[in-house]
């Protein structure tokens, strides 16, 4: 196809030829016969955006799950209500996401038992990492004397006894064009060979637009109550062995210290990756660079949670959380991402978050990591196994395009997903606003 009048973020007018690859860009490029001609009419063409980590199945299943989030929930009689009204699934289960201890308190099965209906129920932590369940949905799963209900998400002992629902990718893929959103990577830690070959075949047979490229088996997920430095090490190290990088997920700062450390012991892979870093310590900085490992962080995190964070966490730690610009004044390889569905999955929120560091009630949690909206917006531009190179607009790059409404200085302005005239996968378009 040929995209006519694209104006690039330097300001500059060309047109754009491409099909799997940009194969030209040129000024009044002429069309060839039976060639699809797009129009950007001056608007501004920038590379298709890739969100570097989301859980897809888990993206599509909170399409059709009941939020009981602090933004939904206020307290455990507001909880009984949500959940009385909530549709049960083609499962036979109520699937409840967003949980936090500001709604209700602490949640186990006996609190979940007193506020749900007599039907499985199970509700996912905000965090993504811990799921509980009322007594009718342990019993369901052959746990009916767990003593508090509280399961972890990577447990497959009790998650592969539940009956799968028929999620529809297609819905989610829609949303993510509307949003410029070219390709993907699924850091869901254990996915298996199957869901990663249905994921492609999608994508293949259009259900999922989006490009779709994995962290498993190489993500791994840290508890502080399991770090084990040793046996984190010799994970590592059998990964390299084995042509592979490492993904790890790091949340607090000891994981952040633990991971650094067995990514020193171990050595390291071009392309080893930390995922979040939503703490990171002053002297931890340094040690980033020194091990050279990528950071793919989520900004939107203080948009979507920030009053509790000035609520929860104290004061002297504040200035440590979801860093950005120092760690790009550092030098560290850095990219943004939404970690859909447990941050909100519009990247275009994402990077105004990273200028702005608004928290909901409008205060400003560490101004002095906001950053440019130029570089918010370029930190989405990463190539897929290189996160933190951005691609470009130019001859052999890929044909993954997204085309604005506007021009680049009131693009980056607004940064919102409103903007969006087309978007454009492999040389094809797959979405275009009325």
């Amino acid at each position: 196809m040929l995209i006519r009048r694209g104006t690039l973020l330097d300001g500059s007018v060309v047109d754009i030829r491409l099909e799997e690859r940009i194969t030209e860009v040129g000024r009044e490029l002429s069309p060839h016969s039976h060639e699809e001609v797009y129009d950007a009419a001056l608007g501004t063409v920038i590379p298709g955006l890739h969100d570097h980590h989301v859980h897809l199945y888990s993206a599509a299943a909170a399409l059709e799950s009941v939020r009981v989030g602090p933004a939904e929930v206020t307290g455990r009689d507001d909880l009984a209500r949500v959940l009385a009204g909530a549709e049960v699934g083609s499962d036979g289960w109520i699937r409840a996401v967003g949980y936090h201890e500001a709604v209700a308190g602490p949640l186990d099965r006996t609190v979940l038992d007193e506020v749900s209906p007599p039907v499985p129920v199970r509700v996912q932590h905000r965090s993504g990492i811990l799921w509980t369940l009322n007594s009718v949905g342990l019993a369901q799963v052959g746990l009916a004397d767990h003593p508090d209900g509280r399961l972890r998400s990577a447990d497959r002992s009790w998650s592969n006894t539940l009956q799968r629902r028929a999620t529809s990718l297609d819905r989610l893929s829609r949303r993510l064009c509307e949003y410029g959103v070219t390709g993907i990577t699924d850091a869901t830690p254990d996915l298996e060979v199957a869901d990663m070959v249905r994921l492609v075949e999608a994508h293949r047979h259009g259900d999922l637009r989006q490009q779709v490229y994995f962290l498993a088996p190489g993500k791994r997920i840290l508890h502080d109550d399991a770090l084990d430095l040793d046996e984190l090490t010799a994970w590592i190290a059998e990964r390299h062995d084995a042509g592979g990088p490492v993904a790890l997920h790091c949340v607090t700062a000891a994981q952040l210290v633990v991971t650094i450390a067995a990514l020193r012991a171990a050595g390291g892979h071009p392309q080893d990756r930390i995922e979040h870093a939503a703490v990171v310590p002053d002297d931890a900085i340094a040690e980033l660079v020194d091990v050279g490992v990528t950071v793919v962080t989520q900004p939107n995190f203080v948009a979507e949670r920030g009053d509790q964070y000035l609520t929860d966490v104290p004061a002297a730690d504040q200035p440590h959380l979801w860093r950005l610009a120092s760690l790009l004044k550092a030098q560290v390889p850095v990219a943004l991402s939404t970690d859909m569905p447990f941050g909100d999955g519009d990247p275009w929120a994402a990077m105004r978050a990273a200028v702005h560091r608004q928290t909901p009630t409008g205060a400003v949690l560490n101004a002095d990591e906001c950053v440019s909206p130029r570089t918010a917006l370029t930190l989405f531009f990463g190539a897929p196994t290189r996160p933190a190179r951005p691609r470009t607009i130019a001859e052999n790059q890929p044909g993954d395009l997204c085309v604005l409404a506007m021009p680049p200085a009131d693009a980056l302005a607004e940064l919102d997903a409103g903007m969006v005239a087309a978007t454009i996968v492999g040389g094809e378009v797959v979405y275009q606003r009325s």
